[in-house]
């Protein structure tokens, strides 16, 4: 070791400082084997798969990723008409994505770090949840959280941490356990073990046993288990595929959909009435619903849960045999016995690329996963809007075979 170079590692054992704290260790791509007879897109090489979603992923940082209010602090933006900055749904879009494309990214730490501190700049009503949503000035519009975006959050600590390790400036494993801690106290139903809309749902509220469909995400509830021993994790994941299986078989025993929003799971499960939060079609498969495909499917890639292929297999079966096997006729909403919601009739990639997803359960979808890939990288980024273009991006991350579990070691 030369001179220079000795001095430099006296300085910085003396200063305890990491020599390699930035390196990410599971560094994309990360060409997971997931599990027996799962596929992903074979017509293009493996190579093809990973520039593409590297390419998209930078397209996606500049335009989305965006300076806060205060130094170090980064956002994504939300990108739509009204007052909103930033919602903690986004937020957390972001930070997973930047934890998984480590190592693709040279700066992705620094970014996820800024994503971080962003968070950690809004809480809500409980230390560890996020304030749902900011203003164009970074103000809190108010202090009530959203279940999937917390989720996200934590879930992406818990990336972090098996990506960047957890004895830099952040300790992402300890913040991980703090807030998955947070979301079991205040986000899940300790009767019904269903997922609470935020934590602002008090036990005497009407919709204290109502649930988001896309706020079911098994493989974090796996994740969460694992890294704090909370086996009560594994309840919320037995209970929501117990009701999601009763959806299907009830309201939607053809095209085996689940809609936007369910009601009354301690008595009665039904699918919610018109306006019941966001719009008309809040019984409906819509821009919530759209999600349930990819975030079940991506549990059977990782661990082979056979309830995740039986119940993604029913829709891959009507979605294939609607489109008549064409994505183009992916339409943007459905109702529950899998008819066009009325003048849908546009491309949303928050439809079609959780479609891909769901196809990778099952070798006999390899043709249609082939066609729905070429059609969701046909979309320009600048065509869509954040929700849009972020859901995508996820996809596109599974897709090509680099969504991997985090561990908690």
């Amino acid at each position: 070791m030369n001179r220079r170079l000795n001095v430099l590692f006296i300085v910085l054992l003396f200063f305890d400082i990491p020599l390699f704290a930035q390196q990410a260790l599971k560094s994309f791509p990360q060409h997971v084997h997931y599990f027996q007879g799962s596929i992903k897109p074979n017509h293009i090489p493996q190579a093809r798969l990973d520039q593409l979603t590297i390419n998209f992923y930078n397209q996606w940082k500049k335009r989305y990723i965006k300076t806060g209010c205060n130094p170090n602090e980064y956002y994504v933006w939300f990108e739509r008409k009204g007052n909103k900055q930033c919602v903690s749904e986004g937020q957390g879009y972001g930070m997973t994505i930047t934890a998984l494309m480590g190592g693709a990214d040279a700066s992705a730490k620094i970014t996820f770090d800024g994503l971080y501190n962003y968070y950690k700049a809004h809480p809500g009503n409980h230390k560890y949840l996020m304030a749902w949503a900011q203003d164009k000035n970074c103000r809190d519009i108010d202090k009530s959280s959203a279940t999937d975006g917390d989720m996200d959050i934590a879930y992406s600590l818990l990336l972090a941490h098996t990506q960047w390790g957890s004895k830099g400036s952040i300790n992402y494993l300890k913040e991980a356990r703090s807030m998955i801690a947070a979301i079991m106290q205040y986000e899940i139903n300790p009767r019904t073990f269903s997922v609470l809309l935020s934590d602002a749902i008090e036990y005497d509220s009407p919709d204290y046993y109502d649930t988001r469909s896309s706020d079911f995400m098994p493989d974090h509830f796996k994740a969460f288990s694992n890294a704090t021993h909370d086996y009560r994790w594994s309840k919320v994941t037995n209970s929501t595929y117990k009701l999601f299986s009763i959806l299907q078989k009830k309201y939607s025993p053809d095209a085996g959909l689940i809609p936007d929003f369910i009601r009354h799971i301690n008595k009665k499960t039904t699918p919610a009435q018109p306006h019941y939060l966001e719009s008309a079609y809040d019984g409906y498969y819509n821009y919530n619903a759209c999600r349930v495909p990819w975030r079940i499917a991506t549990d059977y890639l990782l661990t082979g849960d056979k309830r995740s292929k039986i119940m993604v297999g029913k829709i891959n079966r009507w979605i294939r045999e609607t489109t008549s096997n064409k994505p183009d006729n992916i339409s943007a909403g459905y109702t529950l016995d899998g008819n066009d919601i009325k003048g849908r009739y546009f491309e949303a990639l928050s439809f079609i690329g959780p479609f891909a997803v769901a196809a990778m359960v099952d070798r006999k979808n390899q043709q249609w996963l082939n066609d729905v890939w070429d059609y969701l990288l046909n979309f320009k980024l600048k065509d869509y809007d954040y929700y849009d273009n972020s859901i995508k991006l996820l996809d596109m991350i599974v897709l090509s075979g680099n969504y991997w579990a985090p561990t908690s070691k």
